[in-house]
């Protein structure tokens, strides 16, 4: 039997493989905003060995700070450089670290001396070195930042729950997704998997993930809302499932919503999953969609989440 799964802890997979773990040096990922979460200093090693993509996946915020800290720390070591040098920056005061930090920063940046300017020869060399450091270092920060501003990313709203009830007398998965900008994402397509532990006849553990055919997968143009819905039929995977067999098997669903941003014509993703205990069973979505006076309608995201019980 598996062991029971507490309905207020999120489950994670593991980076390596898709078990349940509760390794702490393990790399976890969280389906529901796409975050890895890394509890070990040995996960943090691995992490930091690709700095590429590290910088483009912190926040803004983490990136500037990494920015200015490296500038920082260049004019430093710099600094120190030039002051074991001795009296090699013609008008710098000897022994001066904020005069050597500040002539490391014009140098580094290629902005002109001014009054300092290097005497010996192993000032020229230390010069010469940190001239084409900073050229180096201006055009990876350039292409980080021009990168990072440019990744398209998908304003995409999820309902917090998922329901099931009968539509048109079929039991019926449904869950909402919302497009949070003015514009369109053209050539829209959804794809939710039902994902779950099983135990083979032979006893062998596996985590099994199935496709749930959609009643439309596909919109040419999702400007507001959109409704996704699965029959419950004989040919489903969630045939004869239950609430409590769901979280028995830990089963999950991962909503994976992907097409073209019609402003800058790039391909986009928005991921988001479901936990057993999110799905809401005999509940229906609140109605969102309303007419004015005049006509018009509109849609009233206030009650984008809400869901009804339906009378037993």
């Amino acid at each position: 039997m598996l062991p029971p799964l507490n309905p207020r802890r999120r489950p994670h997979l593991t980076r390596n493989k898709d078990t349940w773990a509760g390794n702490p040096s393990q790399v976890r990922i969280n389906f529901r905003d796409g975050r890895f979460e890394i509890p070990g200093t040995d996960a943090w090693h691995t992490y930091w060995k690709e700095p590429y993509y590290l910088l483009l996946t912190i926040p803004w915020s983490g990136f500037l700070l990494f920015m200015v800290f490296s500038y920082i720390a260049t004019n430093v070591i710099f600094a120190i450089a030039y002051l074991l040098g001795g009296d090699c920056i013609e008008n710098a005061t000897p022994g001066s670290f904020g005069d050597a930090f500040f002539f490391s920063v014009q140098t580094l940046t290629s902005i002109g001396y001014g009054a300092m300017y290097p005497t010996t020869s192993y000032a020229d060399i230390l010069v010469t070195t940190e001239a084409l450091i900073g050229i180096v270092i201006s055009a990876l920060m350039t292409g980080l930042a021009f990168t990072k501003f440019s990744q398209p990313t998908a304003k995409v709203a999820f309902s917090k729950v998922a329901t099931v009830y009968n539509y048109n007398g079929i039991s019926t998965l449904m869950l909402r997704t919302a497009n949070q900008r003015r514009n369109q994402i053209i050539k829209a397509e959804m794809r939710v998997y039902l994902m779950r532990d099983e135990v083979s006849d032979e006893g062998e553990y596996m985590r099994r993930f199935y496709l749930l055919k959609l009643l439309r997968n596909q919109t040419p143009r999702f400007t507001l809302s959109w409704t996704i819905m699965h029959q419950i039929d004989e040919c489903s995977p969630l045939w004869g499932a239950t609430a409590e067999s769901l979280i028995q098997t830990r089963s999950m669903l991962v909503v994976s919503l992907s097409g073209i941003d019609e402003t800058v014509a790039q391909p986009i993703h928005a991921p988001y999953s479901y936990a057993a205990n999110d799905i809401r069973w005999g509940h229906r979505f609140a109605d969102i969609i309303h007419q004015t006076s005049d006509g018009n309608h509109y849609i009233d995201f206030d009650r984008f989440h809400d869901t009804e019980p339906l009378a037993k």
